[in-house]
């Protein structure tokens, strides 16, 4: 498996799949990159080149645990565009991942060719997902079998009475997926991130500057794209179309019928739609 160094001197791994122009795709988490799989068949169209982000996959665990700070792990994209040779690079973030993705955006504008960014975490610039509309977007799914407890672990949550990842945060699994099925099933639990550490620093204080990163974004050149799922609980079409309004032109796209993880819910019109807007 390939890999690179680091600002830090940290040995960071990376995958590739696929030919033609490099994508570089950045998980959320942070956790094993392996969740995102080949992004439904993405790499039939590019050369995906997907990050183990420090502490995760086959990267080192940092001997400055502070690193694990979404800022810093900007450095480290921005470090793969320099092993790779490539003078600009289209970046794909997904959840988490899209705060790297933006932060990169926003500090290196010059060396993107093209953003996307899917179910995208506002945290980086600073917008609130109110529980009223996560509460709305949870109730599209008010007919499936399993949500009358996932609902009640998703109201203790929102109330702040809620167990925490380990048991209310668990129940509310099924919200971000478009079918509750055993294929789901085996990607949540084969995707849960493992290094609770780099979890818990990503956010830490001085991780994100939301008036920088927006001012920066408000003149953002480059195509920009935004993809959530119609059930998205985590990134609500509602937040995630605010979001779009931060950049001066930004595609908009509501995958039907989908939740966090489109291309496991609808791989083709994941694939189409990402392929059609990088061209």
């Amino acid at each position: 498996m390939p890999t690179f160094s680091a600002p830090d001197g940290t040995r960071l791994a990376y995958h590739v799949h696929g030919d033609g122009p490099a994508l570089v795709c950045v998980p959320g988490g942070p956790a094993d990159s392996r969740y995102l799989g080949d992004l439904g068949g993405l790499a039939a169209h590019r050369r995906t080149i997907v990050p183990d982000l420090r502490g995760t996959g086959r990267s080192a665990i940092p001997a400055d645990v502070s690193s694990y700070r979404c800022d810093r792990l900007v450095d480290d994209i921005e470090a793969l565009r320099d092993h790779l040779g490539l003078a600009r690079i289209d970046l794909l973030g997904h959840s988490a991942g899209t705060n790297i993705a933006v932060r990169y955006a926003a500090e290196y504008p010059e060396r993107v060719g093209g953003l996307v960014l899917i179910g995208p975490s506002v945290r980086a610039v600073g917008l609130t997902v109110t529980g009223q509309t996560r509460r709305e977007a949870a109730l599209l799914r008010k007919d499936e079998p399993w949500f009358p407890p996932a609902f009640a672990a998703l109201e203790a949550l929102l109330a702040g009475t809620g167990a925490g990842a380990g048991g209310d945060g668990e129940a509310i699994a099924p919200f971000l997926y478009g079918r509750w099925d055993a294929a789901a099933r085996r990607h949540h639990a084969d995707g849960r991130p493992d290094n609770e550490e780099a979890v818990a620093r990503f956010g830490a204080d001085g991780a994100f500057d939301p008036e920088a990163t927006c001012a920066a974004l408000a003149s953002f050149g480059a195509p920009v794209l935004l993809l959530t799922g119609e059930f998205d609980l985590n990134s609500p079409p509602r937040s995630t179309a605010e979001y779009a309004e931060l950049f001066p032109a930004a595609s908009f796209v509501v995958q039907p019928g989908a939740g966090h993880f489109p291309w496991l819910d609808d791989a083709d019109r994941f694939v189409a739609t990402v392929t059609d807007f990088l061209g």
